[in-house]
């Protein structure tokens, strides 16, 4: 994919707190083809650390801190039952400090962490948690477990068989999520639109534990889902406004560049410009903030998984398209003061 020419950083003064990014090495795909897109987007990007993170941080927004979301990266090789996930914590916690020591400038990288614990370990997990609390006291803020998955692979690609159907309903499941409450732990959920009523019920069951919807809830334009858009939007709008009817769930408003979606400029040639993407995205993140509000609601990367559409300062400028009818308090809000509160991550100095 040739990318699109530079474009002037659109209000370049707005500071942002990135509340959904990934870091991994050597996620190279090696899938036979048909290539599922989100492997076609491993292949672009196979490596994503530090370096990589920070020339996007600093490629002309300003984006100042960030919130890493597990993406079962560097896991520990020999480790009992559950406890394996603790290397990614590690890891993330050592970017974090890494980007705190100030040797890089004053981008603070990682500064909140989202790792994962399999929630399916029941009452197990509360030990697990507990650890990862432990590895990152300064820096960790929640977990998330993926439920995203379809019965046709041609959807969920890589993801395929991760997660059982219905995972959020799994009684042991829940068992395990209830010890997110007594930790002042947050819950990133994941799923695809279809599957929104999980995350539904998930939320009125547990009112009191923070719950964040990633990617606007993932409208699904692949495989058996193909050409269904339009026909699925109401149902999705309507999950939707159900949700937002949950004082303890946000939203992350991004993720519309990844494949399974497969929205207009999605590893278009050349890339799109921030103008076509926000025209593409606009109609399933403006519902989403009417039905919230702005403080319920946070501006994504999901970098650098979004890479398949566009460069990371071409997105928030698509972002910022997107929002640019929005009050000043409002923009405030989605740029960095809902993922500030909702993740205890302080808006660093410029």
């Amino acid at each position: 994919m040739t990318d699109a020419p530079r474009e002037e950083i659109l209000e370049p003064d707005l500071p942002i707190i990135d509340p959904h990014h990934h870091l991994w090495r050597g996620r190279a795909s090696h899938e036979q083809p048909p290539v599922h897109g989100f492997n076609k987007v491993l292949e672009m990007v196979p490596d994503y650390m530090f370096d990589e993170m920070l020339a996007d941080m600093n490629s002309g927004h300003d984006v100042r801190a960030t919130v890493f979301v597990d993406c079962r990266a560097f896991y520990r090789a020999d480790a009992p039952e559950g406890f394996d996930t603790l290397g990614e914590t590690e890891f993330a916690n050592g970017i974090g400090a890494l980007a705190a020591s100030g040797q890089f400038g004053p981008k603070r990288m990682c500064a909140g962490i989202v790792s994962r614990v399999d929630l399916m370990l029941g009452d197990l997990a509360g030990a697990v948690l507990e650890a990862h609390m432990h590895r990152a006291p300064d820096r960790f803020r929640g977990i998330r477990n993926v439920g995203a998955n379809d019965e046709d692979r041609a959807v969920s690609g890589p993801m395929h068989g991760r997660a059982p159907a219905g995972l959020y309903l799994d009684p042991t499941f829940r068992k395990g999520f209830a010890h997110l409450q007594r930790l002042g732990l947050s819950f990133d959920a994941w799923v695809f639109e279809p599957q929104l009523g999980d995350v539904i019920d998930l939320a009125r069951a547990f009112p009191e534990t923070s719950i964040i919807l990633d990617h606007v809830g993932t409208p699904v334009n692949i495989g058996r889902w193909a050409g269904t858009l339009d026909e699925r939007r109401p149902h999705w709008l309507a999950s939707i406004k159900a949700l937002a009817e949950c004082p303890n769930v946000t939203v992350k408003l991004g993720g519309l560049a990844m494949s399974f979606c497969n929205l207009e400029g999605f590893l278009s040639e050349p890339a799109a410009s921030s103008e076509v993407l926000a025209r593409a995205w606009a109609p399933w993140i403006e519902p989403v903030i009417e039905a919230f509000g702005a403080e319920r609601c946070m501006m994504e990367s999901n970098f650098p998984v979004d890479r398949g559409a566009c460069t990371y300062a071409t997105l928030w400028n698509a972002l910022k398209r997107v929002a640019s009818g929005a009050s000043a308090a409002e923009k405030a809000a989605l740029f960095h003061g809902t993922a500030s509160r909702v993740y205890r991550v302080a808006l660093p100095s410029a």
